[in-house]
């Protein structure tokens, strides 16, 4: 064995010196293009390449080895090594690592005793801060595969610090949702644990990595909840070699389309009215409407002659270019246009001759401005916005039927700003912005848009990212049991039509790999309320993990956090968003180090505190809640508050520590599982 690992960290460290000369080998590129522009251009390219091509020593290069043979239908007799990038030989020849995303490597995640794929055996690695301990072979040749010890310790390890990739653990059935083609949306209902987001990210780079020409131009995005959680993801991607990929919340999407910032609030009811589809309708009403019939004949100077275009002949010109379904601005721009070609018909009609010098001139005289301008007048997506929420009228002419007058009585501001750049956006109000912007100029499509944490958004949410991908595919990930926003989508097909992609393939991953057996049994008793139509997750760790229930106080929870502490991984103290104040005073009079997470945090300490909005999407090796009660008491209503319980619960990576006061909600008090603590409760007292 010993002789194996010699030869194999040889060649892991051929490897890493290979790559370095090829980083070398860009670094030393001179950047010589045809004028400035392009210059700049080149230099993008090599810098993209160079970040390509970085190296993290406590990285494997490589992950795992296949063995062909040509007995069992491969071309040749070779060996291939997969790992995270191509890393090429020298002088051109047989590469040292193969991309984990080539055909070649696809067997590593797919062979098996019944399918082969060509491979004799599969082997597996075992490393420690980037040095490799171990090896692990599975001979596929002789029928029998039995359970990795090593893919399970390397599911199993405590991790610290944002996401990493999971490129040496993908199974089977991730893997074939991750090479899915760049022409097919797909949505993947996974529960906590089962990998989705990593998935989602994984196809991210596997179709930049197939499709690079093309994305190359068009673009991928990944939409996360909040900034936390891009936060959580950001180096996933980027140590698979790929950096082109944009990273945005739905309210920075928007704010840059629109370039209005969020700086109001508004109650639940309202923002759930704001989001519903109808309004959609509405604004597009409110945009058209603005279109007006001529109230009198065009004329246009032509030397000594007056040109004439009728009032009737003016509005058919109008209808006709709205009914080629052409945005408002474009339309305003070709009705110039087309009044000019109305001149031009009547001119030659009189014998002179004309071109498209003549009509373009025609187009820019005074005359034909102002009834462009009186016609199809130029709007504004918050002139237009601000009159509907602030002029109840206007909005019962763009609303009637649509909406009933209740509806509109919470729409209208009661105490309008004076104007749009004075008025407070909300995050509902700047998604109709977007709408309004879209009505106006068309957004422009990228080529693949990642979507997570999806039943969270509204239908007016679904729609301003669904014209992102207007001409392009998009991963869909989410978990309806975890939507926590008063305007949950109840089902996916609700959603993915909203998304515009009603077609999208729906697959559902029901065994968790992160989150333990006791753990998930525990939080999936609240599954029949508030998700009842889904099927309950099952862990595959060997290990059941450890749960706890503690009856105490603040110095409970300072307790079980320096216990937690003590072991190897991370620690999430995870509270009521109201609780915040005075648990972090708490640990800080006890000395414990800690760190609170919000907006974009770094996750460089080994204890963070997590408000429960912002648990969404994150993990931790040990997890402490805090009075359950609270956090389903702090949402709007019960539904919203058990899913988001549901969602702290099932953040744990290898231990959860339940801390509570006050009574626990009746769904989880009903199977207390066996063997948990129950200490007394603390001097200090229930937490302010």
């Amino acid at each position: 064995m010993n002789d194996v690992l010699t030869a194999e960290r040889t060649h892991l460290e051929d490897s890493r010196q290979a790559l370095h000369a090829m980083r070398e080998a860009v670094a030393g590129l001179q950047v010589f293009g045809g004028n400035a522009v392009s210059t700049e251009v080149l230099k993008q390219v090599l810098y993209r390449r160079m970040r390509a091509l970085e190296d993290d020593p406590t990285v494997p290069l490589f992950f795992g080895r296949l063995d062909y043979a040509r007995d069992l239908g491969a071309e040749l007799d070779e060996t291939l090594y997969v790992g995270r990038r191509h890393i090429s030989g020298e002088l051109g020849g047989d590469p040292l690592v193969v991309d984990w995303r080539a055909p070649v490597s696809r067997p590593f995640y797919r062979a098996s005793p019944v399918d082969p794929m060509g491979v004799r055996s599969r082997r597996r690695f075992g490393f420690s801060h980037g040095r490799l301990t171990a090896y692990e072979d599975e001979h596929l040749d002789r029928g029998v595969v039995g359970e990795s010890r090593l893919l399970a310790d390397e599911i199993e390890r405590p991790r610290t610090g944002p996401m990493r990739d999971i490129v040496a653990t993908i199974q089977p059935d991730q893997d074939a949702l991750v090479r899915t083609d760049l022409a097919r949306s797909v949505c993947i209902q996974g529960a906590p644990g089962t990998g989705k987001t990593a998935v989602g990210l994984h196809r991210a780079a596997y179709l930049l990595y197939a499709y690079r020409d093309q994305l190359s131009r068009s673009g991928v995005m990944v939409v996360g909840p909040n900034e936390s959680f891009l936060s959580y993801i950001r180096d996933v991607l980027p140590a698979l070699g790929e950096i082109d990929a944009t990273q945005e919340t739905v309210e920075s999407m928007v704010r840059s389309a629109t370039g209005v910032e969020v700086t109001g609030t508004e109650a639940a009811p309202v923002a759930v009215l704001k989001g519903d589809a109808r309004l959609a309708e509405v604004v597009q009403r409110a945009v058209w409407s603005r279109l007006r019939d001529a109230s009198e004949t065009l004329v246009v100077p032509r030397g000594s002659w007056q040109i004439r275009v009728t009032t009737g002949r003016q509005n058919a010109t109008v209808a006709a270019l709205r009914a080629t379904g052409v945005r408002y601005t474009a339309g305003r721009a070709l009705l110039a246009q087309r009044l000019a070609h109305e001149v031009l018909l009547r001119l030659e009609g009189m014998g002179e001759s004309t071109d498209d010098r003549v009509q373009s001139a025609v187009a820019r005289t005074p005359a034909v401005k102002a009834a462009v301008a009186a016609l199809w007048p130029a709007l504004d997506a918050r002139a237009v916005l601000f009159d509907l929420l602030s002029d109840r009228e206007a909005l019962r002419v763009a609303a009637e039927g649509i909406l009933s007058d209740a509806e509109q009585d919470v729409l209208v501001w009661q105490r309008p700003p004076r104007t749009p750049r004075t008025a407070r956006w909300t995050l509902a109000d700047v998604v109709l912005l977007d709408e309004i912007g879209d009505l106006l100029s068309r957004t422009p499509s990228l080529g693949h848009v990642v979507l997570d944490e999806a039943q969270d958004l509204s239908p007016m949410m679904l729609r301003a990212v669904g014209r992102r991908a207007s001409t392009g595919s998009v991963t869909v990930l989410g978990d309806l049991a975890q939507g926590t926003t008063p305007w949950a989508a109840a089902t996916w097909p609700e959603a993915l039509g909203h998304l515009g992609k009603p077609d999208a393939e729906l697959t559902e991953l029901t065994e968790g790999f992160r989150v333990p057996a006791a753990v998930l049994a525990y939080a999936s008793q609240l599954l029949p309320l508030i998700a009842p139509g889904l099927v309950p997750p099952r862990s595959v760790r060997r290990s059941p993990g450890d749960l706890e229930l503690v009856t105490g106080g603040l110095t409970s929870v300072v307790a079980a956090v320096r216990r937690a502490a003590g072991r190897e991984g991370s620690v999430g103290l995870i509270v009521a968003d109201d609780h915040v104040a005075a648990i972090t005073t708490a640990l800080s009079d006890a000395a414990i180090d800690h760190a609170l997470i919000a907006g974009a945090p770094e996750f460089v300490a080994h204890v963070e505190v997590v408000p429960a909005s912002l648990a969404k999407g994150l993990e931790f090796d040990h997890v402490v809640v805090l009075e359950p009660a609270a956090i389903v008491a702090a949402e709007p209503d019960e539904l919203t508050g058990l899913r988001r319980l549901y969602v702290c619960l099932t953040r744990a990576v290898t231990s959860l520590t339940i801390v509570h006061e006050g009574p626990l909600p009746p769904e989880l008090d009903v199977n207390v599982p066996p063997g948990v603590t129950a200490a007394r409760p603390d001097s200090q007292g229930p937490i302010p």
